[in-house]
């Protein structure tokens, strides 16, 4: 019975990968529409529960009325059609009520709504541009899923929980006590207006305090989580005071608003506590008088109390909800404005799939500055032929890597074109135009998976032998064979830390160089792939690279100018513009910034003073 309930909503569907809209009750409908027939469903059948729970306290005004006036051995058989309706609501049709409602609730949305909305925002935000991460943290950005999944589900599950069940609840228990005397009533709707006013009040202050909690709490964990990833480094200089001190400025920021919601909440409590017992003062005094006047009876008495009474314990009950409710709004508001972020780099409409064919990059013009006025790449134009492979070199900040992100499209260029085989790249799927290129970058990340899974992420279906020829040419598999983990998976199947961070540089490269491999994608760039690499390993792997590079289009970038001299052709880069290129005796021939960068090589590598 559990697991029907349980499947009503799928979460994992492939829906929609819009960008978010950024109105508050959009957002919220957005992520709501896999699951509105059971959000539906809930309010529905919590106005039914809200009236049977209502008329059990007129049962109990009724039972007061015949026991005042009944005649004991005639009253089962004056009674018995009144007092069986009763039954049948308390042990009958209640309990199926409420049975299908915590049914709904527990097993239908409470744990697939949040999960449903966390997968869509996920599967948005893997398509979010680079640009997105680099200006955040990490832990900050997935806090915020997190936290706005949740939120979303609170917010519209307690405003069909108040809105239905609370309102119905309400409206009924006045038309039930104005039954009697239109005047009983009114201490209830005083009572109602009171609430209102506190409420209006309180809330939307507790909303703002919530609001900036919600930031403080996601800036303390983002400070955390920036220290826990780059923990290596904390140690290396040993600041982990310092780290300390670090965290404790935004711990320290997020208590401060923990203390001014609790100082709200006292003030806010000792109110409803104020105007509960006023209410059950002013009935009491009022049933009397009527009373006394013979306008109620003691039934309607009892119901009066009893409704009261219940009024007053669910009073608690309904201001947490509605300042949980503005609470949740402010985490879902402060989500808005992580989530719903258009993309910098998209597909155009009819994007196609990119077909390399023979391998041409051609840079037409191209213009690129950060979105600044100027000062990285001004109307380059270059041509890399198929099957060419060239060597990017310049000083740090010349343009290499940022060129190498334009071909990627990790950006979107400011004027020009880039072109593969004569198509645009702004034309094709990103994702196709990606797979048509291998990367080896200096600063290699490795998935903290298992070193089978790492491998094989460029090409999913390859076999357990495809990927083990992959870490031999990359002289990987010695160390694989030997590599565990904690959970005591050995070899392939040993996971390597965040980032890769169980295994050494060198090591990490050499992965990443068997992953490219394996890939075995038409056009490489190597962006410092042999950095992290000892000379005696680099020698050994060079002939794999060799093999790698075989028939397919090369772009490399290299300080250690020893490692691509060997190119078709060198292109020398600076503030942006070509100003050299030609092989390597050329160029040493010109007498140009590549003689000099080769004259001031130290062991192999570009001088770090004149390479800065």
């Amino acid at each position: 019975m559990f697991k029907f309930f349980e499947n009503l909503v799928q979460p994992f569907e492939d829906t929609s990968l819009d960008v978010p809209p950024k109105g508050f009750w959009a957002f919220c409908w957005f992520y709501s529409r896999p699951v509105w027939p059971l959000l539906l469903a809930v309010g529905i059948i919590g106005a039914f529960i809200a009236v049977f729970q209502v008329m059990v306290f007129t049962f109990l005004g009724d039972i007061v009325n015949w026991l005042a006036d009944a005649n004991p051995e005639t009253f089962w058989t004056d009674n018995w059609q009144h007092l069986l309706w009763i039954s049948i609501v308390i042990l009958v049709i209640l309990p199926i009520f409420e049975t299908a409602w915590e049914l709904l609730f527990h097993q239908g949305i409470l744990g697939t709504y949040p999960m449903s909305v966390r997968w869509r925002v996920h599967r948005y935000l893997l398509r979010q541009s680079i640009g997105f991460y680099q200006n955040d943290f990490a832990g900050r950005i997935a806090n915020k899923m997190m936290q706005t999944a949740l939120a979303v589900r609170e917010v519209v599950t307690r405003i069909v929980d108040i809105l239905v069940y609370v309102l119905v609840y309400f409206t009924s228990a006045v038309f039930v006590v104005a039954e009697a005397d239109l005047i009983f009533a009114t201490p209830l709707l005083v009572w109602c207006l009171a609430y209102v006013v506190v409420l209006r009040v309180f809330v939307p202050r507790l909303k703002r305090i919530s609001q900036e909690q919600a930031d403080a709490r996601s800036l303390m964990t983002g400070h955390v989580v920036d220290a826990y990833t780059n923990i290596a480094t904390v140690k290396l200089f040993s600041h982990a005071s310092r780290e300390e001190a670090y965290a404790r400025v935004s711990m320290s920021s997020f208590l401060q608003t923990v203390f001014g919601q609790m100082r709200m909440v006292t003030i806010l409590n000792v109110s409803l506590h104020l105007i509960n017992t006023l209410l059950l003062f002013s009935i009491g005094a009022l049933a009397i008088l009527l009373w006394q006047r013979g306008s109620v009876t003691t039934g309607d008495i009892a119901i009066a109390v009893a409704l009261v009474l219940r009024l007053q314990g669910m009073s608690q009950w309904i201001l947490w909800e509605v300042s949980g409710l503005f609470e949740n709004i402010g985490t879902v508001q402060d989500g808005i404005n992580t989530i719903s972020r258009d993309r910098d780099v998209v597909d155009q409409p009819g994007a196609k799939s990119l077909d390399v064919s023979q391998g041409e990059i051609r840079f037409d013009q191209v213009r690129f500055h950060y979105g600044k006025a100027n000062g990285v790449i001004e109307n380059l134009n270059l041509t890399i032929h198929p099957g060419e492979k060239i060597g990017l070199i310049g000083r740090s900040g010349a343009g290499k890597s940022t060129l190498m992100n334009l071909l990627l499209r990790f950006y979107d260029l400011e004027g020009g074109r880039i072109l593969i085989d004569n198509q645009d790249i702004c034309s094709v799927l990103q994702d196709d135009l990606r797979s048509q290129i291998g990367v080896v970058t200096q600063d290699t990340s490795l998935l903290h998976r298992s070193i089978m899974e790492n491998v094989a992420y460029g090409r999913p279906d390859a076999s357990k032998e495809e990927v083990v020829a992959a870490l031999k040419k990359a002289h990987a598999w010695d160390f694989v064979q030997g590599l565990s983990d904690q959970a005591g998976r050995a070899g392939l199947e040993a996971h390597v830390g965040e980032r890769g961070v169980k295994l050494s540089g060198g090591q990490r490269q050499r992965v990443a160089i068997a992953r490219v491999l394996l890939k075995n994608a038409p056009i490489l760039v190597l962006d410092e792939a042999t950095s992290a690499l000892d000379s005696e390993i680099e020698l050994a792997i060079q002939d794999s690279l060799f093999d790698l590079m075989e028939g397919k289009t090369v772009i490399a970038i290299a300080h250690r100018l020893s490692t691509i001299a060997a190119m078709d052709r060198l292109i020398v880069m600076d503030k942006g513009r070509i100003i050299e290129e030609g092989t390597h005796q050329q160029l040493l021939d010109q007498n140009g910034l590549y003689a000099q960068l080769w004259s001031h090589q130290s062991g192999g590598f570009l001088s770090d003073e004149k390479a800065a």
